[in-house]
């Protein structure tokens, strides 16, 4: 058995950790029991990404949302009658908060009563078994695992299983919801699973799809991964004609999203993580014509913001551009100034659909040379040279990335130099050199020169006595006794060592004894 704690501590990103702390605190001050359930736990367990967190809470979640509001989340959607909530929890991480339910039908695809429940109960009700397993985060369970539907068992044969043989017929819209599951993860249908399906389809429930369900689901398209490869798939099991009739015979602008794709993955590669799912649903309808896209949107109950958002793309990315072409942006620090105020949604829906020069080239510096110097800016080498934190400070740190901008002050050797002249501090002075090096030098070459004409007296100063280093200077003045003197000094050691030989008649004197 995994141990699920280590996976909360080591899967879930710094900022996402301390959201549940922060709700697990909230919690437990409120005095109810909060559970990490749904996708979050699913991914975690697979190792795929984990995107946003979906909280359950035995009780009224509505405690929870306002503290959270405190610490510095915020509410995006609120649904008072299902009692969820779509949030933004502290340090940007998306998620949702919602209250644990059942849901009792009178009859096979008749609208649920909603009750309210304990975990387990909520658990049942949901719409596969891979989407039905949670975590505790209660103190007195913190990591303790929940699965009464048995869904580690299908992630492990990778199959997306239905819970419930009415599971399409109450909620048709799980003919699309199970598609999307499967080829996101590349899981397959189970067996019962892929049977209901062909009879739901058989049975032609397809076509009773509620607007605000499609809507809902295309949404969370926007977010997939590889939103290519399942709408492939919708239209293969003829479900495209949900969204609009006219996508059966005009199929979404599938290059687009390509390119919209590999613009998202290199700005990733970057660091940058940014919703594209307006961009997305734009190539999603940019077969249809304006107002077969704008009826499609308001039939499938899509809020008035999201709607302006998608057909605005257009004209907000031709004010940009104009923008980048203009004056007001000329010098780098001007275009920095104004893309850092622009949406990223934006700049990849620009780089998707346009081509113009200078604009595109203006944002690729702003994404992938401007920004990366503003993370490795000199904050450290500035406290190095004793400047406080401070106003000051940051005015020099700012004044040193404009530099940069302007391309100056970017290798390693002029950080330092370029920091010190931004703070007024002098540059420290070189050290003299010291007055002895130049006459020794003289005095090297003289004597060099003296040893290549007189090889001889070289060898005379090497036998002189070290106390007399004077005596070795003389001789140069005065050549021609250099050359005498080791003429002479052969002929005395001959003469000294000629004695030798008669201390050998010692065997004579043995002999008269």
């Amino acid at each position: 058995m995994p141990d699920y704690m280590f996976l909360l501590e080591s899967r879930l990103s710094p900022e996402q950790r301390n959201a549940l702390q922060v709700m697990a605190e909230i919690a437990r001050a409120e005095a109810l029991n909060i559970y990490l359930t749904g996708g979050a736990v699913r991914d975690l367990i697979c190792g795929a990404a984990i995107r946003d967190l979906d909280i359950t809470v035995e009780g009224n979640p509505a405690r929870i949302v306002r503290e959270l509001e405190k610490h510095g989340g915020r509410t995006l959607e609120e649904n008072e009658r299902l009692r969820h909530y779509e949030v933004l929890l502290p340090g940007g991480v998306e998620g949702s908060v919602s209250a644990a339910r059942e849901e009792v039908y009178e009859r096979p695809g008749a609208k649920p009563e909603t009750r309210w429940s304990t975990i387990i109960e909520d658990l049942r009700r949901r719409d596969f078994s891979l989407n039905a397993i949670a975590i505790s985060l209660n103190l007195a369970s913190r990591g303790l695992l929940l699965d009464p539907t048995n869904g580690l068992a299908d992630l492990e044969k990778r199959e997306v299983r239905a819970l419930s043989m009415h599971s399409f017929t109450n909620k048709p819209v799980r003919l699309l919801r199970s598609l999307r599951f499967a080829v996101r993860m590349t899981f397959k249908l189970e067996a019962r699973t892929a049977d209901w399906f062909a009879l739901a389809k058989e049975r032609k429930l397809h076509e009773t799809l509620e607007g605000e369900e499609v809507g809902s689901e295309l949404m969370q398209l926007g977010r997939e991964e590889n939103p290519i490869a399942i709408l492939k798939e919708w239209a293969k099991h003829g479900l495209i004609g949900a969204i609009h009739p006219r996508l059966e015979k005009r199929a979404p602008d599938y290059e687009s999203l390509a390119r919209l794709l590999k613009v998202r993955e290199a700005m990733a590669g970057a660091g940058y993580r940014t919703s594209l799912w307006a961009p997305v649903l734009y190539y999603v309808l940019g077969r249809l014509k304006g107002r077969e896209r704008s009826s499609a949107l308001h039939r499938l109950e899509f809020r008035t913001k999201a709607i302006e958002r998608i057909t605005g793309l257009e004209s907000e990315a031709e004010k940009i551009i104009k923008m980048l072409k203009g004056r007001k942006t000329g010098a780098p620090r001007e275009t920095y100034a104004y893309l850092e105020t622009a949406p990223l949604e934006m700049l990849a829906f620009i780089q998707t659909e346009y081509s113009q020069p200078k604009a595109l080239g203006k944002i690729k510096n702003f994404l992938y040379k401007w920004k990366p110097l503003r993370q490795t800016l000199p904050v450290a080498e500035l406290e190095m040279l004793g400047v406080a934190r401070g106003p000051q400070f940051d005015k020099i740190i700012e004044a040193f990335f404009q530099l940069q901008l302007e391309g100056r002050a970017r290798n390693p050797q002029d950080r330092v130099p370029a920091l010190r002249k931004l703070a007024g501090i002098k540059e420290p002075k070189k050290p003299k050199p010291p007055k002895e090096e130049p006459k020794a030098k003289g005095k090297a070459a003289k004597t060099g020169k003296a040893a290549e004409g007189a090889p001889a007296e070289a060898a005379k100063t090497a036998a002189a006595p070290a106390g007399k280093p004077g005596k070795a200077a003389a001789p140069v003045k005065q050549p021609e006794k250099v050359v005498q003197a080791p003429v002479k000094k052969p002929e005395k050691t001959a003469v000294k060592t000629k004695p030798a030989p008669k201390k050998k008649a010692a065997p004579k004197k043995n002999k008269r004894r």
